[in-house]
């Protein structure tokens, strides 16, 4: 709950960074000095969201899961896990393909 309130903030604050940066830079262009720094009161909103929004995905997001072998083995069985069903074995049939007719096997 937090944590979208949290990231719900940092939508927030971005945009308004955003739209603040826009209008300085309008303003700026409107007295003919296109360049120069934005205010840091912009920078610090901007920075603020960021860590909001870090803090809020952060609090948002699910339980890790466990990555052992163990805790993998609890959903799967040993028999789906090693049935090699992906491995041919080729060998038993190359006496049949490498035969020559005159052996008589064919």
């Amino acid at each position: 709950m937090i944590g979208q309130l949290f990231l719900t903030l940092a939508t927030l604050a971005l945009l308004h960074a955003a739209y603040s940066t826009y209008e300085h830079l309008s303003l700026l262009k409107a007295l003919g000095k296109p360049e120069g720094s934005l205010p840091l009161d912009i920078v610090y909103e901007s920075i603020l969201a960021l860590i909001l929004g870090l803090l809020g995905a952060s609090l948002s997001a699910p339980p890790l899961k466990d990555i052992t072998w163990a805790s993998e083995m609890k959903k799967r069985s040993i028999d789906g896990m090693d049935s090699r069903l992906g491995f041919a074995h080729y060998k038993s049939r190359g006496k049949f393909l490498f035969a020559s007719p005159h052996d008589g096997k064919l």
